[in-house]
């Protein structure tokens, strides 16, 4: 296929016809390092493919460096944000797709619009040291935070482009008029000991980050980048107009020296003390017009920034904790997004199977429903009370299971903002992202009742219990119903730890990883009663995805990139553990138990059945799937939706495809969601939510017939 051509100059004015699977549609910017494209996979899924320039892609060196960066990427991207698409470090020209995220960088907010209210500033510094605090855990350092690098997307900032793909890290120096690092942003020790820089420089970055919001500019000004370095490493910061109780954290971010820094957990910490609540206005003050110019970003700035396309408000993104609508748009090189995740809400990539009405396959034919017509995303559905409940972008509504008519909607303005609808104490249960907790009759979606939570809570309901979790590391149970305090479960770690439970019944299970990656604290407890079934130091960083038979199923996965290597049973008589080495690592793996077999389904579209009884992987198949959601099985198939609505079977026992759906992307097919829905299985029956806004279910008889 002959090349297609698009602007520019040079030889890389001619567009390839692919990347990988993706066919590059538009040439959305060139930056220093990479050309950024448009482009559409073969679902029709549209992603951002950033190719790298060939001049890099001659230099081994390079090349090195970026296959490393790619790893990063993926561990960073599983941790906080929509999946890395997919990437070819080994290609002619190297590339990496990713997903990106309506909503403004905070310098075209502040260009267009002037400095945040105070408010939003909090919010601000909040959202970014907690995103900071996240990305130092896994080993990455950004090293190029500025206003341009950070999205004011509807559920608060995302850390964008980790400034991960220079040849020459750190070094201040110019290349074809540009100049490598933004010194404004920069931290003393980075013109002074480029080699030396750590987690303590961004946090330096976030101080003038949080100047530049609350006033337009930065702590440090000049025409020249020479002369803001100086200023960088010798004079104090000026803070006029930063907010008064804001400014004395700002300072100590701005230290000159490291050490002096607040970590981004000091932060966390000293924030809750100066404002009791921060604003939940979305940053973006009205629909931003489309448009593939970026507004025009400062000229330090390596890469383009490009604008989305205009978007319908109120869509977010779930890292299986919340929901994110991306649009077609720009992936800076090495592009990763981190975000905010209401810590402790424990929504794991185990899957957690949900109680069935009364309801059979016999004569089932199934049906779609379009309760929410022309709203764009993929509901999120729950059985409970003889119903399926659902929530969508702006509305909770019920459907009867069987024929799939709607019992009851109403309009709920934090819907997506909720953790995934849960039915708890007889009501249906959904948290937004303020605090709020707001409990719904299932039968007939009045309010029964709402309150708030206060401080730095982590929530997740198990049976009746609303566990919840602080940063100090204790648990609490309490009445789901009433909110009355049961018990409390103070962790030896003091860390806050990540809640996972399988089903009505089950225990719950906290979970803190060591510092370093190498440990994991485990600790079963009894939801109703707070009590310690038990408590292990698991080597490695392992998570829980499911237990049953007296043995407890975790990922291995690992410490420094985050993709699964292997499987652990833990069995909890003898305090035992069986580790079950997979084929080959496995990025942002989602799993599920039945029968002492592990499904394993990766983000690039690996689904692996492993025995773990036995101690070894019973097939591997590769499915048409680059990202998917949580699987579920009944014994006889393994369920998964695919970001363009597609419903597949996979047979459990030869692992060959045994079904799949139409594809249901809707008329918005630029726009996937992040997170997808996991589907529900019931009696016979699968109910799943497409991006078109539709919830449809299928007979599990014969998949092949779907």
């Amino acid at each position: 296929m002959a090349p297609r051509h698009s602007t520019g100059a040079g030889a890389e004015a001619e567009l390839p016809a692919y990347d990988g699977h993706y066919r590059l549609e538009s040439r959305l910017g060139s930056g220093g390092m990479g050309v950024v494209h448009l482009a559409r996979g073969a679902s029709g899924m549209r992603v951002a493919v950033k190719v790298v320039h060939a001049e890099f892609a001659r230099d081994p060196e390079f090349r090195g460096r970026f296959r490393q960066e790619v790893a990063a990427a993926r561990r960073v991207s599983g941790a906080f944000t929509a999946p890395v698409v997919d990437a070819d470090p080994e290609a002619a020209r190297p590339w990496m797709a990713t997903l990106f995220i309506p909503g403004p960088t905070l310098s075209q907010q502040v260009k267009r619009n002037g400095p945040l209210e105070p408010a939003q500033v909090r919010r601000l510094m909040a959202g970014l040291a907690e995103a900071l605090r996240d990305i130092h855990r896994v080993g990455v350092v950004h090293r190029d935070l500025k206003p341009g690098n950070v999205l004011l997307a509807e559920d608060g900032p995302k850390v964008i482009d980790f400034g991960i793909s220079r040849p020459k890290d750190s070094e201040l120096r110019t290349e074809t008029g540009k100049l490598i690092g933004t010194p404004p942003f920069m931290a003393p020790e980075q013109f002074r000991r480029p080699r030396e820089v750590g987690p303590a420089a961004d946090v330096f970055a976030l101080g003038s980050v949080i100047v530049h919001a609350a006033t337009g500019r930065g702590p440090f000004d000049s025409d020249s980048p020479y002369v803001v370095a100086y200023q960088v490493v010798h004079d104090e910061p000026e803070l006029a107009g930063v907010p008064q109780d804001l400014a004395p954290l700002v300072r100590r971010c701005l230290a000159k020296e490291p050490e002096d820094r607040p970590t981004p957990d000091e932060l966390m910490l000293a924030l809750r003390s100066v404002a009791a609540s921060y604003d939940t206005q979305a940053f973006i003050p009205a629909q931003r017009e489309g448009g593939a110019d970026g507004g025009g970003d400062a000229p330090q700035q390596e890469e383009p920034e490009v604008a989305p396309e205009s978007a319908p408000p109120k869509r977010h993104r779930w890292r299986g904790r919340a929901v994110l609508a991306a649009t077609a748009a720009v992936l800076a090189l090495g592009g990763i997004v981190a975000s905010v995740q209401w810590a402790g809400a424990g929504q794991g990539r185990g899957v957690r199977p949900q109680a069935a009405p009364a309801v059979t396959a016999a004569g089932f034919e199934g049906w779609r429903s379009e309760a929410v017509a022309g709203v764009p995303g993929a509901p999120r559905c729950v059985l409970g009370a003889g119903r399926l409940l659902c929530t969508a972008d702006g509305a909770v509504f019920a459907l009867d299971p069987v024929k799939g008519s709607v019992v009851w909607r109403r309009a709920f303005a934090g819907a997506l903002w909720s953790d995934p609808p849960v039915v708890s104490g007889g009501a249906l249960r959904l948290r937004n992202q303020s605090g709020r907790l707001t409990a719904l009759d299932p039968g007939t979606g009045r309010t029964r009742g709402e309150r708030e939570l206060t401080g730095d809570t982590g929530t997740r309901y198990i049976g009746d219990t609303l566990v919840t979790t602080r940063a100090d590391g204790v648990v609490m149970g309490a009445e789901s119903g009433s909110g009355k305090e049961k018990w409390r479960l103070p962790l030896p770690d003091g860390t806050r730890p990540r809640i996972d439970a399988f089903g009505a019944g089950s225990d719950g299970y906290a979970t803190v990883t060591s510092a370093d990656g190498r440990s994991t604290r485990v600790t079963a407890f009894d939801p109703a009663s707070g009590a310690v079934r038990w408590s292990e130091r698991m080597s490695g960083m392992v998570e829980p995805v499911g237990a049953e038979g007296g043995f407890v199923y975790f990922l291995d996965d690992d410490p420094v990139y985050g993709d699964t290597n292997g499987l652990v049973r833990y069995e909890v008589k003898s305090g035992s553990t069986h580790r079950v080495a997979l084929l080959g690592p496995r990025p942002d793996a989602q799993a599920t138990v039945r029968d002492g077999v592990v499904y394993l389904l990766a983000a690039n579209g690996g689904l692996d059945a492993v025995d773990m009884a036995a101690g070894k992987p019973l097939w591997h198949l590769e499915t048409t799937v680059s990202r998917g959601s949580a699987p579920v099985t009944d014994g006889r198939r393994v369920y998964f939706s695919a970001a363009d609505g597609r419903l597949l079977a996979v047979d459990v026992r030869r692992g060959t495809l045994a079904g799949q759906t139409r594809p249901r992307l809707g008329a918005r097919a630029d726009r996937v969601t992040a997170g997808l829905p996991t589907p529900v299985l019931a009696l016979g029956h699968v109910y799943a939510g497409a991006p078109d806004g539709s919830v449809f279910a299928v007979n599990t008889a014969d998949p092949a017939a779907w």
